[in-house]
């Protein structure tokens, strides 16, 4: 029988690359995308060691046409996605005010835009064929207002709510959409947002994870049709936290938690 395919976003290093390895483990060939194509070209040859075989599509999910481009090339290619891994995301440090205005619309391009485009091209195959995975990076930023962070946060939110709406809409369809929320992961995601250095990563309560140890832990809920997985214990407990407090509580701790000072 032919192995499963899965698409994953973002692949070229963190996450996302350690998601594609997990999905190469569990049995799956996979179709890499991202901007940078060597990373990938390197991760695809290491993934042959489980006899899975990589398809490297570039893409620029920033760009309006990226989404339609590249489930255009899939569907050229024929490849049939039994998974999809919305894992590419944005984020940016510093005051709304004198944030950077084209960052701001990168990161609603690709973080909200284009994950909800993805989804909505590829999911109506897997709804006919009755069997199908979809997972949503969102983040425990997903869960209260972000001083700082505003966009980022606030993006989060929507993959958040959008994930749980359309997991409960595709309830009965034999599709799973699992929302997984990591907290604070050791990749290059914070040296381009400008986090490096943020209250989060050096607090009493900060716990941050190896990117290896969030794609084990987002895979295997997804897996397991989990709707929404916190990945940590630390993250589960403060993302309960950030539901159940009031605002004028939450906003000064995260602005804290946010600030590089």
């Amino acid at each position: 029988m032919a192995r499963p395919i899965a698409l994953i976003t973002g692949a070229s290093s963190g996450i996302g690359a350690d998601l594609a390895r997990e999905a190469a483990k569990d049995g799956y060939d996979v179709v890499l995308s991202a901007r940078r194509v060597e990373p990938m070209q390197a991760l695809a040859r290491e993934l042959e060691t489980y006899t899975a075989s990589a398809t490297i599509l570039a893409a620029d999910l920033c760009r309006p046409e990226g989404p339609a481009g590249l489930v255009r090339e899939v569907e050229q290619r024929n490849l049939k996605i039994d998974l999809l891994i919305n894992n590419a995301g944005l984020g940016a440090n510093g005051l709304f005010a004198e944030s950077d205005i084209t960052r701001i619309g990168e990161m609603l391009q690709v973080n909200i835009v284009a994950l909800t485009e993805l989804t909505r091209l590829i999911l109506p195959a897997m709804v006919s064929r009755k069997r199908g995975r979809v997972m949503l990076l969102a983040s425990t930023a997903s869960f209260q207002p972000g001083p700082r962070m505003a966009v980022y946060c606030a993006s989060k939110a929507y993959v958040l709510s959008f994930g749980e709406a359309i997991a409960y809409e595709l309830r009965n369809s034999g599709v799973t959409v699992t929302t997984v929320c990591p907290g604070a992961t050791a990749t290059e995601f914070s040296r381009v947002a400008g986090t490096e250095n943020i209250g989060l990563h050096r607090g009493a309560m900060s716990s941050v994870m190896s990117s290896a140890e969030v794609a084990r832990i987002g895979y295997q809920g997804t897996k397991a049709g989990r709707r929404v997985v916190i990945t940590g214990f630390m993250n589960r407990i403060m993302a309960s936290a950030a539901r159940v407090s009031p605002h004028a509580m939450v906003l000064p701790i995260a602005n804290s938690m946010m600030s590089t000072r």
